[in-house]
């Protein structure tokens, strides 16, 4: 049975690049909101009510990613997921589809203090490197780092997530 591997953490945690190096190591297929909004939506990113926005379209891309999935875990192959899910619900919602599905789930948690996260976002910006999909301003930095939602015990132990490694 192919795996789902749903990789969370909050911005600057280092999820693209654990992404990157697991798909070095593994046969999986990535596939990540940020490029998908990037790829679909960057040309027509508005100025103000920037948060309403991406929320509309980052729920019409994670349904698409979903059904991509589904594609790529009937061919058995595994899929690697960094789609947000920053916030309890919809991150518990999204693992019920998943396990609903007959999928196996694997949740990786990666994290970082956000002294750490920030330098990296603002590095990320300067650079355009390899994990670079949009520029996160400072304010949106702060606004997703205060979004974030660590799992919880409970949550952990309904979906086997072990607490990361800071």
């Amino acid at each position: 049975m192919p795996h789902v591997h749903l990789v969370i953490g909050p911005v600057g945690a280092g999820k693209s690049t654990f992404v990157r190096q697991f798909c070095r190591e593994r046969v999986a297929v990535p596939l990540t909101l940020d490029e998908w909004m990037a790829g679909l939506f960057r040309p027509d990113r508005p100025e103000a009510d920037l948060v309403k926005w991406y929320a509309e379209r980052a729920e019409r891309c994670v349904d698409q990613i979903w059904r991509v999935a589904g594609a790529v875990l009937a061919t058995g192959v595994d899929v690697i997921l960094e789609i947000g899910l920053i916030q309890r619900q919809p991150r518990r919602a999204f693992c019920d589809r998943v396990l609903a599905s007959g999928a196996d789930l694997v949740v990786h948690w990666i994290d970082a203090p956000r002294s750490i996260r920030r330098e990296r976002v603002a590095q990320r910006n300067r650079d355009r490197g390899e994990t670079f999909s949009a520029d996160v301003p400072p304010s949106i930095f702060e606004l997703a780092s205060d979004l974030w939602e660590p799992p919880q015990p409970d949550e952990c132990e309904e979906y086997g997530i072990a607490p990361p490694a800071l």
